[in-house]
Formats: structure tokens, C-alpha cells, sequence
């Protein structure tokens, strides 16, 4: 019965970092901070306490805000004694943008080229770079320091990673850490790959549910309403830019983009208040809610498959799922093992949310209001699913605080989050496909 209950050495694998911006990022990033402050010093009436911080505003970039910790972890209470980290469930660290991303932020910004001709393009597409490799590699030694006394050498974490390029090269920057972490004494490795394609069963990734339907209506309305005076900022300083509400969720990315690649803050930063980050990470609430999340009748229901691992892994028993899971890995003690101490997932942003869905974390009252941000809102994405964000599941034991049974808690970027249960009202999705069968109805 289950119940509720910094490393300065970098070593970053498998990264590229594209040839053409090495000779011009030092003097782009010069000559643009120079040509904003021309175009906009005039127009931009920020006061000095609203600048932006980069302390501040990364919290406010949405999905593709850092990696940091929403609360100070929590020791196990007295008389509790960890028993198995059962799962890291992890993000790929810091990336390029996605084809898609590059397509809007390159849109914007072409309307901006004849007013920023020094600019060039010098961001690659959707590759993990040097500071996501780090992320990976700082979060396998801060695993192996609080969860190091469960690993021996016959029981060394199990690493699964989705077939990305990014996920796999964080899965594999996560093992270096972790080794590093424990004096070289051990090695864990990358087990298994499970392939991003149509054909293969895959609980790390969000691909296997064709009639899901994400909605962005509903962001697209709030977009147009907190960017009607910054779209009128931006076209009184470069005359003839003719840019559009549609534009600036590219734009504003830009700064986080830049930022992570460059390991400092962008120009572009500079172009927008607090505030304005703040309605744009609302805006990236809204996206999630709909696609994977609870506004999508289709949306958790994606993470049902890795859910029900997770129960076999705590549970030590075959695992019971007629959703996504691959019953040819699962099945097998090679690539599906129940007996380690330490497993370590890597998966996308987006499948992260269903399967928070899926476990019932996160609930919400009411749907987000679209014309309005909630001060109380607690569906964040920049706090749920940054780069390289993680869940992590304890099981633990308190006989020494003279309860008996096993204990569970789940971690979200180090925040103890309330726990639904199977059976429980509408929260915990288990040991079925909740409504899985209709990804594929007619």
C-alpha cells in the first residue's frame, strides 16, 4: 500500500555550436546593444526599479526559462528513511529554438533588419547547448549527493532517455555528472532509447494521440491584449516595422534563446519591462493548459502510460497499461528493470505536463481566464516545465517513527506537491487507459 507522505565542474558532451556565430557573436552582441539603445532610448520609459533583472526575469520566460529550484528541498521528516529515489523525471536542458520558434522569432525580427542592420541569425535549431549540457551535468551530481547512499555497484541508476538528439545528449551529460559527482566510482550509462517516431510506443514523448486537439485561442486572445503597447512602442521607434501582436511571443523569446546560448543576458532583453515578461510567461500558461494539460480533454490522458510505470517501479510488479507504453522494453528486466534504487528519465516539456496532468498535480479550480491573469494562478509553467525541469518520487519508509508501510512523495523542482490517489475523486490516472481509446477514434 502506497501512501502520501552548485558544481563549478562543467563537462558538456555532444554539443554543436554553429560555425557561423563564432566570428560575429562578440560584435553583434555589442553593436545591437548599442543600436537599441538608440532606436528605443527615447521611447522606453522603464524607471530604474523596473528594469529588468536577470535574476527576475528568466522566472518570467515561460517554458524556456532556467532550470531553478521553486523551493529549498526538504529532508524526509524525522523517523523517515528514503528507500528508493524511484524516478527522476527530467527535461532536456538549455536548447536552440525548434524550427517552428525560429520561423516566428525570424519573422519579427525581419521586420526589425532594416533598423537593426548590424544583426545577424547566429542561433542554431533546436540542439542542446553548452549551458543545457551543463544543467544536465549539474542535476546528475546534485542526484548522486542526496540519493548516493541507495546506488552500489549492483544497482547503479537506470537511465531511459526519448530519442531526441537534445534529451539523449542531457540523459548522457546527466551520467557524467553523476559520475563525476561520486569520485569516478561509478559509471551508470544510458540503458534505453526509445525511438520519437510514429511506430514506436514511447511515454516520453507526446506523439501518440493523433486526435488531440491543442487549442490556442485562448492564448492568442490574451497575446493580442499585453502586447497592444508594445507592439505601439516598437512602431514608434522603427518607423515602417509594421509589427504585429502575432510577432512579440517570437521576439520576447529571443531574449531567453540568446541568453542560454550566449550565458549572459541578450539585448533583447532590454527591449522589454517586467510586467511585459510576466503576461508573457501567463501567455505560455495558457498554451500548456490547452495542449497537454487539464484544458485539453485529451491532454493528460498522454501521461497515463508513464504513470503506470511509475506505479510498477514502486510497486515492483509488471507494469499494467493499455496506452503507450512499449510492452517489449517493459516487459523485459533488461530494459525495463524493477529492482534498482535510482531510475533517471529524460523526456519533452509538453509530455511532462500530461503526465503531471495524470497524476493529478497542479489542479485547478477553474479554467485560466484569458482576458485576466490570476495573481493566485498556480499553473506556471516557467515553475512546472523550464528548461532541464524535474519530478522526482521518494519512496520512503518510517518505522523508526513507528508507522509502518512505504510512503510516497513527488517532488516538482524540489517543491513537495499534494498527492492524489487512485481512485480518488478525478485525480490519479492508474492501472488502465483512462481515455485513451479515443486518441484514435474516428
Amino acid at each position: 500500500m502506497l501512501k502520501t507522505a552548485g558544481y563549478s565542474f562543467i563537462l558538456p558532451l555532444y554539443v554543436h555550436v554553429p560555425s557561423s556565430s563564432i566570428p560575429v557573436r562578440k560584435a553583434v552582441s555589442i553593436s545591437l546593444a548599442l543600436m537599441i539603445v538608440w532606436l528605443f532610448g527615447h521611447y522606453f520609459q522603464l524607471h530604474s526599479n523596473s528594469r529588468i533583472l536577470s535574476s527576475e526575469s528568466q522566472r518570467f520566460w515561460g517554458p524556456y526559462s532556467p532550470y531553478y529550484s521553486v523551493e529549498e528541498y526538504q529532508p524526509p521528516p524525522n523517523g523517515c528513511t528514503i528507500t528508493q529515489a524511484s524516478t527522476l523525471l527530467q527535461r532536456h536542458g538549455a536548447r536552440y529554438p525548434t524550427s517552428g520558434a525560429s520561423k516566428e522569432i525570424r519573422s519579427g525580427l525581419q521586420k526589425l533588419l532594416e533598423f537593426l542592420r548590424s544583426y545577424q541569425w547566429h542561433l542554431g535549431e533546436a540542439d542542446l547547448v553548452p549551458f543545457g549540457a551543463t544543467q544536465s551535468f549539474q542535476s546528475g551530481a546534485e542526484i548522486y549527493h542526496r540519493y548516493g547512499h541507495l546506488v552500489h555497484d549492483h544497482t547503479l541508476p537506470f537511465v531511459r532517455t526519448s530519442g531526441g538528439d537534445r534529451v539523449v545528449k542531457s540523459a548522457v551529460n546527466w551520467t557524467a555528472g553523476f559520475a563525476y559527482a561520486s569520485g569516478e566510482l561509478y559509471h551508470p550509462s544510458v540503458s534505453v532509447i526509445i525511438p520519437e517516431i510514429e511506430t514506436s510506443n514511447n511515454t516520453l514523448e507526446d506523439h501518440m494521440c493523433p486526435n488531440s486537439r491543442a487549442s490556442e485561442d485562448e492564448a492568442n486572445v490574451w497575446r493580442d491584449m499585453f502586447s497592444v503597447s508594445i507592439v505601439h512602442r516598437l512602431n514608434t521607434a522603427a518607423i515602417g516595422a509594421e509589427i504585429l501582436s502575432e510577432d512579440i511571443p517570437g521576439l520576447m523569446s529571443l531574449c531567453a534563446f540568446e541568453t542560454v546560448f550566449e550565458e549572459k543576458e541578450s539585448p533583447f532583453c532590454d527591449l522589454f519591462s517586467l510586467k511585459e515578461f510576466q503576461a508573457y510567461n501567463y501567455y505560455h500558461d495558457l498554451l500548456k493548459y490547452h495542449k497537454t494539460g487539464y484544458g485539453n480533454p485529451l491532454g493528460r490522458v498522454q501521461g497515463v502510460g508513464y504513470v503506470n510505470e511509475l506505479l510498477a517501479r514502486l510497486k515492483g510488479r509488471p507494469v499494467e497499461d493499455r496506452t503507450q507504453t512499449n510492452s517489449t522494453l517493459d516487459s523485459s528486466p533488461i530494459t525495463f528493470p524493477l529492482n534498482r534504487t535510482v531510475y533517471a528519465d529524460f523526456s519533452h516539456d509538453n509530455e511532462m505536463v500530461a503526465i503531471y496532468g495524470a497524476l493529478g498535480l497542479f489542479p485547478q479550480m477553474r479554467p485560466p481566464n484569458p482576458t485576466k491573469a490570476d495573481p493566485h494562478w498556480t499553473w506556471v509553467v516557467s515553475r512546472l516545465v523550464p528548461f532541464s525541469g524535474r519530478m522526482v518520487t521518494e519512496k520512503m519508509q518510517c518505522f523508526e517513527a513507528g508507522i509502518p508501510g512505504d510512503f510516497i512523495r513527488i517532488l516538482v523542482n524540489d517543491a513537495i506537491q499534494p498527492l492524489a490517489f487512485c481512485g480518488a475523486g478525478d485525480g490519479l490516472y492508474c492501472n488502465g487507459a483512462g481515455d485513451f481509446e479515443k486518441c484514435f477514434l474516428e
